[in-house]
């Protein structure tokens, strides 16, 4: 499986305050090289101490957004995960500060199909990708009710030219 072969080896720093999290997320990434830090501190040593080729962020409770600020410095890709924090607010936040994608922790089954997606745009020179997006609003429209974007309009219209889906991914999503 492509999904396998592009995460083979890759390095990954797991950041969230919730052990059984950091256990279920090296568990879900066994191909991966997997660092985990339960909090800021650690989590900041690693950063800039090793190398990584992508990172997944709790937001709440390891100070997840500074984290991604430290991330961007070092070019490495992010992803937000979250449970508590799940709202249109945080969504706009983590794309704002550079998160390449924003998944609630009940999407934690399938983070290594977003990481894949995610490597394999940047490998194909695609920076912003809307894929895991599209994947994910019915979920947040779900969550949020309907009509739940037209709060942000400008955001959401400058977003979906900026973030773009190939037909391929649309295949993949779809």
């Amino acid at each position: 499986m492509d999904e396998i072969k592009i995460l083979e080896g890759k390095k990954v720093l797991v950041v969230d305050d919730e052990e059984d999290i950091l256990e279920t997320l090296r568990e879900l990434l066994d191909v991966c090289s997997v660092d985990t830090a339960r909090d800021f501190i650690s989590a900041e040593k690693l950063l800039r101490k090793n190398k990584h080729d992508f990172a997944v962020f709790d937001i709440m409770g390891v100070n997840g957004y500074s984290l991604l600020n430290i991330a961007q410095e070092k070019n490495i890709p992010a992803i937000m995960l979250t449970a508590h924090a799940l709202s249109p607010e945080s969504i706009i936040k983590a794309i704002k500060e550079g998160a390449h994608a924003y998944l609630p922790k009940h999407a934690i089954a399938d983070i290594a199909s977003y990481i894949a997606d995610i490597l394999t745009n940047l490998q194909m020179g695609r920076k912003k990708s809307a894929a895991w997006f599209v994947r994910l609003k019915p979920t947040f429209d779900e969550h949020f009710g309907e009509g739940w974007e037209k709060k942000d309009k400008q955001f959401w219209r400058d977003f979906a030219e900026q973030y773009v889906v190939s037909k391929e991914e649309l295949r993949r999503v779809l």
